[in-house]
């Protein structure tokens, strides 16, 4: 299942800082198109599903 959310681009420095609206994920790259994904991916990261570990 696909989400749309809403993301805020700024500039940093040297960094472009994205962060995502609907939920508390953010992220930065070396371009707003890299920030951009890099956000994508960490709100992925943010839905999947915790895996137990054992023995750790």
């Amino acid at each position: 299942m696909k989400r749309a959310f809403s993301a805020t681009v700024r500039r940093e420095g040297d960094w472009f800082v994205s962060q995502c609206l609907d939920v508390d994920v953010a992220s930065q790259g070396a371009t707003e198109d890299e920030a951009l994904s890099n956000l994508r991916e960490a709100i992925e990261l943010h839905f999947e599903p915790p895996i137990a570990t054992h023995g750790r």
